[in-house]
């Protein structure tokens, strides 16, 4: 039986265990990290736990209506057994009624048809090969952008959330990320970084002044290309190319998964796609209720 919680009444440490354990685990929907992105947030609970659905939800005009948080890519429904489109089905229908309005990005392990769905697009990148095998199928082009990089004899190191949020403000204005968003994601790096689930990536000057930089979620089975910026001179000098290609270098054979996050803009999914990066989909769930 599907039932619903609010939060103060989930079980954290057996709802954490199922997103750990779940066969589709995503960040995104541990607890932790929903209490820091999320305005409110409350789950339907399948059995003891068996299998769950955060529902991130915010209220205006006195409507309340469920919403994807930023910094959230993949929620939907989690398990550690299979998870059938049936299973899907009954847990959207068990939505609670007051929730007037109902945004879902679903995880690409929740597959299923409905007339509410659009098909959206992600690329992920498996590194359970060696990085020769990887580099080969990088295009020819993002080879000479990696190789143009490390000729500059840049410093690779952990930088500061604060130094990417500052260069996100100056330089990517136009992404219209306000200032509570970027607060989330300094809670998000702090906390993360704190329980070891994250990184930050940096290339820095001789000076010490950063270039761009990338933040990294990681967990069980993913590593989570959350968070990048450059400057225009690192854009110049191929820093994204570098610290990806670095990062694929130290993660490779762990068997876990680059999830570069995206994306439907052509562009940005073109140079996802010239480190090798495979399609993956996932669906955004809308419906109205009246």
């Amino acid at each position: 039986m599907i039932h619903y919680l609010k939060r103060n009444k989930v079980n954290v440490e057996k709802y954490d265990f199922c997103i750990k354990n779940a066969l589709n685990s995503r960040i995104y929907a541990y607890s932790w990290y929903l209490d820091i992105v999320a305005d409110n947030w409350d789950v339907l609970v399948l059995n003891d736990y068996e299998a769950v659905m955060p529902l991130p939800w915010r209220q205006k005009y006195f409507i309340k209506y469920i919403y994807p948080p930023a910094w959230t890519q993949q929620l939907g429904v989690f398990s550690s057994n299979t998870i059938s489109e049936e299973l899907i089905v009954s847990f959207i229908k068990a939505i609670p009624r007051k929730f007037k309005k109902i945004t879902i990005q679903f995880n690409s392990g929740n597959v299923f048809k409905h007339k509410n769905i659009t098909e959206r697009v992600n690329y992920i990148l498996p590194l359970n090969r060696s990085y020769e095998e990887v580099y080969k199928e990088y295009r020819a082009d993002r080879k000479n952008r990696v190789k143009q990089g490390y000729r500059n004899n840049l410093s690779i190191k952990e930088v500061n959330i604060q130094s990417l949020i500052e260069i996100g403000k100056r330089y990517y204005s136009y992404l219209n990320i306000n200032n509570d968003d970027y607060l989330k994601l300094k809670k998000l790096a702090f906390y993360a970084l704190k329980k070891k689930n994250g990184f930050i990536t940096g290339i820095e000057r001789n000076d010490g002044s950063i270039l761009g930089g990338v933040l990294f979620l990681e967990s069980k089975s993913r590593i989570t290309y959350l968070f990048s910026v450059v400057t225009d001179e690192g854009k110049n000098k191929q820093v994204t190319s570098s610290i990806i290609d670095s990062l694929i270098k130290d993660k490779i054979s762990s068997n876990k998964t680059l999830d570069f996050e995206g994306s439907m803009i052509d562009g940005i999914a073109d140079f996802y796609k010239s480190f090798g990066g495979k399609k993956e989909l996932y669906y955004l769930y809308k419906q109205k209720r009246i």
